[in-house]
């Protein structure tokens, strides 16, 4: 990861030309996503997509889910841009603020970075958001247990998320952009892409040589993903077999449910494009189906921005791996005292 920093390059992933935003008609478009660049090939012959992904650009306050009060906009107004850059503006002078204080806290954590126009991740449905619960989707939601989730007490390590036990951030959550540990690496053998990434220090191993799917019975934290290459410049994968257990949004990202309890069945598939529309940028969407949970499909687009000195660092979780011990300990005190200020005595 590294320090918060103002690029003027990053200008470009506004998408939206400034001049377009007076008309109100543009501002509910995503413009297409270009296909006619060639992307060099490898020594194999597959379009090479190796380097240094990192999103930690698009950390500037963009949310998941849009402002219901945005309606069909995909795009914020020069007003409401201007309110966003300035929000960010003075989230980037925590560090220094910090440092001048003689402190240290979330100013030296929290990574922040340029202001984006758009006025979500999601781009469909079209309203932005995240669709209806199903019935069973919301029964599913009802049980699942976080250190995020409000009022709930502990006691053993299945009250408890993968991400809080240090396993997954699961998908498609780790595909956005967190407060830090923002690392992508996209590595390429014949046959085989690997993508790495700096949070939880997972690598997606993805077959692109054709080889069939494993069978429906197993299921893995983050799936199984295969993919193919189109256009001389896309790499499409689809995953599915997800083993249920982690949140399919994280709180990390901006404008996400806020208790990480989006649940991913067995059903669910994932299908992904990653488009390089120059030597540089990258056009990453993603279509998430889960019947078991959602009503229907959603979608998201984010664009990625090569840069190939990016750091990553050790993710070292929870060193010593205390912390789940604490919030049992300490959960199980409050339950007592409660219990005997209520006159009931200890257990």
């Amino acid at each position: 990861m590294r320090a918060p920093v103002l690029l003027a390059a990053l200008a470009a992933v506004a998408l939206v030309p400034v001049a377009g935003m007076a008309q109100e008609a543009d501002l509910t478009v995503v413009p297409p996503v270009p296909t006619d660049y060639k992307a060099k090939t490898t020594s194999w012959g597959e379009p090479d997509l190796r380097g240094g992904w990192p999103i930690d650009h698009l950390n500037g306050r963009t949310p998941l889910q849009r402002d219901p009060a945005q309606g069909n906009r995909a795009y914020l107004t020069e007003e409401e841009f201007a309110k966003r850059d300035e929000a960010v503006q003075q989230l980037a002078k925590r560090y220094e603020n910090e440092d001048s204080q003689g402190t240290m806290g979330i100013g030296h954590w929290a990574e922040v970075a340029n202001a984006n126009r758009r006025t979500s991740w999601i781009t469909s449905p079209a309203n932005g958001r995240l669709p209806e619960y199903t019935a069973e989707g919301k029964r599913l939601s009802g049980e699942m247990k976080s250190t995020w989730r409000r009022n709930q007490p502990f006691n053993w390590v299945d009250d408890f998320d993968s991400w809080d036990r240090c396993i997954t951030r699961g998908l498609p959550a780790s595909m956005f952009p967190f407060m830090y540990n923002n690392g992508m690496r996209i590595f390429q053998s014949p046959g085989l892409v690997a993508l790495q990434m700096e949070m939880v220090h997972e690598t997606r191993m993805i077959p692109t040589d054709g080889r069939p799917g494993i069978p429906v019975q197993m299921h893995n934290w983050m799936g199984e993903s295969r993919g193919h290459w189109e256009t001389g410049n896309t790499l499409v994968v689809e995953t599915t077999n997800f083993r249920p257990g982690p949140s399919a949004t994280n709180i990390g990202t901006t404008g996400s449910p806020p208790e990480n309890d989006t649940p991913v069945s067995d059903q669910a598939k994932m299908v992904e494009r990653f488009t390089m529309t120059g030597p540089d940028p990258i056009v990453y969407e993603f279509t998430w189906t889960d019947p078991v949970v959602f009503a229907e499909p959603w979608s998201a687009r984010l664009e990625w921005q090569r840069d190939d000195n990016f750091g990553i660092f050790e993710y070292a979780c929870h060193e010593g791996n205390v912390q789940i011990r604490n919030y049992i300990n300490a959960s199980r005190a409050e339950r007592a005292q409660a219990t005997q200020a209520a006159g009931g005595g200890s257990r």
